[in-house]
């Protein structure tokens, strides 16, 4: 069961992402769910669901904790009872989890041609009219998974996703960009890193203060 990528992004903070190539049955062994946890494990109907839920509770194991170590508040967003701050993805084959004392967000997401059609629900689309179709679909996955990654650091409902999230232009090869989210009246600053890896895009966002 090894771990597909590991970052260390600064002595506080660590990403680690896994790919999952094993069976339920595997994944499963070893695993002690809390109550809360175990109660929504049981009323997944897909695999790869329940693959991904698995596969993350690996995760947090390779970081020190086991699922009784993870609490979620009223809008979903997890917490450890440490009080270090987590953020947790899952997409297809992939799930990733971030640790650090900072307040983080991560997301991944495949790179897929339907990008284009929601993309106008969260980014003024007309930006992107140089790029070619590969590298559209790209600049659009780093961007919805950076809004994504903010959603949920930020961790309040209410925050849009066009209106209150913007993210500065970005070159593929810096692997970084910055960006600002408002609301409420409050202007708070991201620092966004991303990667890319089998048609996947990882991005993950660290809170500059």
């Amino acid at each position: 069961m090894p771990i597909y990528k590991t970052l260390s992004i600064d002595e506080r903070t660590t990403v680690l992402i896994w790919k999952i190539e094993e069976t339920l049955s595997e994944l499963e062994k070893n695993i002690s769910l809390s109550p809360y946890c175990a109660s929504r494990y049981e009323v997944m109907k897909s695999e790869i669901h329940k693959k991904g839920f698995m596969s993350i509770r690996h995760l947090l194991a390779e970081f020190g904790y086991t699922d009784f170590d993870l609490t979620y508040d009223d809008k979903g967003k997890p917490h450890l009872k440490d009080d270090k701050e987590i953020s947790i993805t899952h997409s297809f084959e992939f799930t990733a989890v971030i640790v650090s004392d900072k307040r983080v967000g991560i997301d991944i997401e495949k790179q897929r041609e339907k990008i284009k059609i929601i993309a106008p629900k969260f980014t003024p689309v007309e930006e992107y009219n140089a790029l070619g179709p590969k590298d559209l679909i790209k600049k659009l996955t780093i961007v919805w998974g950076a809004k994504e990654s903010l959603y949920k650091l930020y961790g309040k409902k209410g925050l849009r996703f066009y209106e209150d999230i913007f993210v500065h232009d970005f070159d593929f090869k810096a692997s970084t960009t910055h960006a600002e989210v408002t609301h409420q009246g409050l202007k708070t600053h991201y620092i966004l890193n991303f990667l890319e890896f089998e048609g996947f895009v990882c991005v993950y966002a660290i809170a500059l203060l």
